[in-house]
């Protein structure tokens, strides 16, 4: 039996790929040599914009016309899309998603497959590592919490045992993967009735992470000449992890901090807790103790109510930086969403993409002219 994946969406969703292949590996399948060829073809799903939702029914609809020609096929959607209908109480959206995709056979959850078997990695000297899973931040604009739930991150010493056994296999780049990856370890604090210890960061009190312990640990590790990781955010972005970066050589000069908006009323709306001054200041702050670093970022265009001024300051922000890349997305307004429940989708579409021309060309395509795109 031979099984393909095609993976949609983000770095974690790739990270999960690498462990859903090790999942079918282990139970005797090898990995065809093309989708065409494969007995099961599994589609790991991504919905955090309704394009990528759409690409996943074309898939299914294209795999559904081969099964009706007589192609022997059994066709499993895994991923964020039946994250989002299993964690839904009144089983509406699982019920919604057969509808939608009556042919598929199975519809597994990512949390079946687990951590019982390594990754089946595809590169050679690079790994992704996933540390967290889920986020409990609760942008207004975003799925996360409910296609992956509430945040989760998985134990200190197996994730230091994960990173020695890549170094003793030969892997020197290492890329530490959650949707907010830098909060790691704040949940294994009250798990373990560690001290908690609160830092006063962008305004507000947070409980200290574990981050800038497991970087400190993984950097030690023989073998391991580069570590990285995504996507961290400006909320605990704290001045420790700053020192952490600075001191050790290892650690990537490359930093994605998303910013999502560089308007304050905007940056309100999406329940982003911190304002234009303050991400600045941060930048600020990175730069001046790490000279060498280079910062990419998220930007949403086109947010409910975004008015033209608004935008205006998001551009104004993004000239100040100086980012080296931006993924630049017009907002897809989300079922389940807090947006979707309270904000009106307002902006109309070719509001959206002249926004969205404006900052590809003030960021990616510049860079791309200068060869500082990253």
């Amino acid at each position: 039996m031979k099984y393909w994946i095609v993976t949609f969406g983000c770095a974690a969703n790739e990270a999960d790929s690498e462990r859903i292949a090790s999942y079918y590996e282990a139970r005797g399948f090898t990995k065809a040599r093309s989708i065409r060829s494969a007995d099961d073809v599994i589609i790991n799903t991504c919905m955090i914009r309704q394009k990528a939702e759409d690409r996943v029914y074309g898939l299914v609809h294209n795999l559904t016309l081969e099964k009706k020609k007589g192609r022997n096929l059994k066709i499993v959607v895994t991923g964020c899309m039946v994250g989002m209908a299993i964690r839904e109480k009144t089983g509406k959206m699982l019920v919604l998603l057969k509808k939608k995709m009556p042919v598929v056979d199975e519809f597994l959850p990512i949390e079946e497959v687990g951590f019982d078997h390594a990754p089946l990695r595809t590169e050679k000297n690079h790994a992704l590592i996933p540390i967290t899973n889920g986020c409990n931040n609760f942008c207004t604009f975003c799925v996360v919490p409910m296609t992956r739930g509430r945040e989760v991150s998985r134990p200190f010493d197996d994730v230091l045992f994960e990173c020695h056994t890549l170094a003793g296999q030969g892997y020197t780049h290492i890329t530490l993967v959650g949707q907010n990856v830098n909060s790691y370890g704040s949940d294994l604090k009250k798990e373990k009735k560690r001290k908690i210890t609160y830092v006063k960061h962008l305004g507000r009190l947070r409980i200290s992470t574990l981050f800038p312990d497991l970087l400190n640990e993984i950097c030690k590790i023989d073998g391991l000449k580069l570590i990285d990781f995504i996507s961290s955010n400006p909320w605990d972005f704290s001045d420790e992890l700053i020192e952490v970066i600075a001191k050790n050589p290892k650690m990537s000069r490359h930093i994605h901090l998303p910013v999502q908006s560089g308007d304050n009323e905007v940056l309100h709306r999406m329940n982003r807790w911190y304002t234009r001054e303050e991400y600045l200041l941060l930048v600020r702050k990175i730069r001046d103790r790490i000279p060498a670093a280079t910062i990419s970022t998220d930007i949403i265009v086109g947010f409910c109510g975004e008015t033209v001024e608004q935008f205006a300051n998001t551009v104004d922000l993004a000239s100040r930086v100086g980012f080296t890349k931006a993924y630049v997305a017009m907002y897809s307004d989300r079922p389940g969403t807090s947006a979707h429940k309270v904000y009106k989708d307002d902006v109309p579409y070719k509001e959206k993409k002249r926004r969205w021309k404006i900052l590809e060309e003030l960021i990616n395509k510049t860079n791309l002219a200068r060869g500082t795109y990253q």
